[in-house]
């Protein structure tokens, strides 16, 4: 792309490899994919590097009473749990229709289909749990109905182009993240009945709502509960979770209203809250299906990126490329 900087060597390595799962892992029988996912997954956890060593961390604050051997056991299948989703995601594009409807159970999807049949638009916006390209895929064939979302710019562009060609080619309407035009146009999808899917539990802007998470304050993105309010678009928090493979379950969760009264920040703030409350309540139940191998909580980062420069709360959510 014009004006882009070269790609560094690591980028093109990063890359690289991309193109080699999404073009060799689904040529691969299942049972080997999962067995090489498991591997993989395995070896990564035994070298307690430090995206293992986060996890860790961070599941310490949704389990609290776990002991370190509870912990150990919990990071290790967070990892093979991280691991699933990328090998059912090299794969995905080779899944027919019916494998979809088949695993993948959706529970208290009235929320969505009510929504859709309403045709005042519809917001769903998830956590980092499970698989939420499969989610999307069941959207897209199972539901036929078609939706637009964001994704993080990442380097090497190709990387990113990679990402984007993908998630189109399984029925999804990609934006980029970057650039602040995305909000005019997922508010005009909402108005037009459409409906967006929002990853939306880590911030990418530095300039997220700050919620209580686990008895701790975080970060998350306005973005989903400002949809709501300038569209009247329906909200409805998704939360997902891994059966024996290849299941996976989601379920809907009621509508986060729009206060009646206060003002635009404070409406944000309790709707955004309400998102928290239902992500926490799924990862809970679920924590080794949760995806968080980054700095989550404010006290987890450095000063200066607390105030908004950094990495930190503002940065991507890496190779994921979720919004």
């Amino acid at each position: 792309m014009t004006g882009q900087p070269p790609a560094t060597a690591r980028e093109r390595l990063v890359d690289g490899m991309y193109g080699l799962g999404w073009g060799a892992v689904k040529k691969l029988p299942e049972p080997v994919a999962a067995r090489l996912g498991r591997t993989i997954a395995d070896t990564a956890w035994k070298r307690r590097g430090k995206g293992v060593l986060r996890l860790e961390a961070n599941l310490a604050r949704v389990v609290p009473d776990a002991s370190p051997e509870r912990l150990a056991q919990l990071s290790k299948a967070g990892m093979r749990s991280y691991m699933r989703y990328w090998m059912e995601s090299f794969r995905l594009p080779t899944w027919s229709t019916e494998q979809v409807r088949e695993n993948v159970h959706i529970h208290d999807v009235h929320h969505l289909t009510d929504g859709i049949a309403a045709d005042r638009g519809v917001i769903l916006a998830l956590p980092h749990l499970a698989n939420w390209d499969l989610a999307g895929v069941w959207v897209t064939r199972v539901l036929q109905t078609p939706f637009t979302t964001v994704a993080e710019r990442l380097k090497p562009e190709s990387l990113y182009d990679r990402f984007v060609a993908y998630r189109e080619s399984l029925g999804m309407e990609v934006l980029p993240h970057a650039g602040g035009s995305a909000f005019g146009t997922l508010a005009r999808r909402l108005r037009e009945g459409g409906l967006v899917c929002l990853v939306a539990d880590r911030d990418l802007s530095s300039s997220g709502v700050e919620v209580k998470y686990f008895g701790e304050t975080t970060r998350m993105p306005a973005g989903p509960a400002l949809l709501a309010q300038h569209t009247g678009a329906l909200l409805l928090p998704v939360t997902l979770w891994y059966e024996e493979a290849p299941v996976m379950h989601g379920r809907v969760h009621p509508p986060v209203e729009v206060p009646e009264s206060g003002t635009r920040a404070a409406k944000t703030s309790s709707m955004t809250q309400a998102l928290a409350d239902a992500y926490a309540t799924g990862i809970a139940e679920h924590p080794e299906d949760w995806h968080m191998l980054q700095r989550l909580w404010l006290a987890d980062l450095e000063p200066r990126t607390r105030n908004g420069a950094g990495n930190g709360a503002g940065g991507g959510t890496g190779s994921r490329a979720d919004a």
